[in-house]
């Protein structure tokens, strides 16, 4: 499948958009500003996750930097004259991130701070460069965690942790990230965008509905053990009788490779 370039209206000159073979890649290339995120960013990627999320060619979704940069944040000009926060762009993106119901991966490509790394809680994989730094830094501007970050980051690697690095706002490397669990693996930096690509390659030629059910069960960590078992059967019997199964038993006593691409 060849490379398509995603135009319209609300796209921002410094945001990219791709797709092949299945994945939509999402770009911040506003390299002269070290990829800070404008509204008008926002808005980009907003529209570019709900159009990869309602089109069924795309299979997966990667969000990256360019350059040796992923992002330094927020613009703060346009934050410092927004009006109210929560109805923002960017509001409006992380709403949109959240409620993505395909695998989205991370490739974080070099430096992330701020946003760059409370949006890495939102993705379901995150892979990073070997060196690279992330800072939180919200406490330095006078400023509190975003996205979330305060309730997912201590849940993810514990209260005394996520309070070092929201309260010291102090840089942490790619492979610290990695040991707190936040990174699932850094590579060289020649190697990132490859190891990407396989990764997404492997979620394209998944089964879509149980990966959308299996990420939605991922997503939703704070019910009871009983009520878990509830949810995980009734999304058991739906997958019982769908044609993904059909085809991955065909495929079991046919000896081989299932095929869910038209599924």
């Amino acid at each position: 499948m060849p490379v398509r370039f995603i135009k319209g209206a609300a796209m921002s000159e410094h945001i990219v958009v791709t797709d092949l073979n299945g994945v939509r890649t999402i770009r911040m290339a506003r390299t002269d500003k070290k990829n800070a995120i404008t509204f008008a960013m926002y808005e980009a990627m907003t529209k570019a996750l709900r159009g990869g999320t309602a089109d069924p060619a795309i299979r997966a979704l990667v969000l990256t930097g360019s350059d040796d940069v992923f992002t330094a944040g927020n613009d703060l000009y346009d934050f410092l004259q927004a009006g109210d926060v929560q109805t923002s762009p960017a509001a409006d993106f992380l709403y949109t991130l959240i409620a993505t119901t395909k695998p989205v991966i991370a490739a974080v490509n070099g430096l992330a701070i701020g946003i760059g790394v409370t949006m890495l809680l939102h993705c379901d994989l995150v892979y990073a460069v070997s060196g690279a730094s992330l800072q939180l830094p919200f406490i330095n501007l006078a400023l509190v965690p975003e996205a979330a970050s305060s309730l997912l980051l201590p849940r993810l690697i514990g209260h005394q942790r996520a309070a070092e690095l929201l309260m010291l706002g102090e840089p942490f490397s790619s492979e610290t990230a990695r040991d707190l669990g936040l990174v699932n693996a850094v590579f060289a930096a020649p190697e990132l965008a490859a190891a990407v690509a396989s990764r997404a390659e492997s979620l394209v030629a998944k089964p879509a509905a149980a990966l959308a059910r299996t990420k939605a069960l991922l997503r939703h960590p704070d019910q009871s053990v009983e009520a878990r078992l509830t949810t995980e059967f009734a999304a058991f019997g739906h997958a019982l009788r769908s044609d993904e199964l059909k085809e991955a038993v065909a495929a079991f006593t046919q000896r081989r490779p299932p095929d869910f691409s038209k599924l």
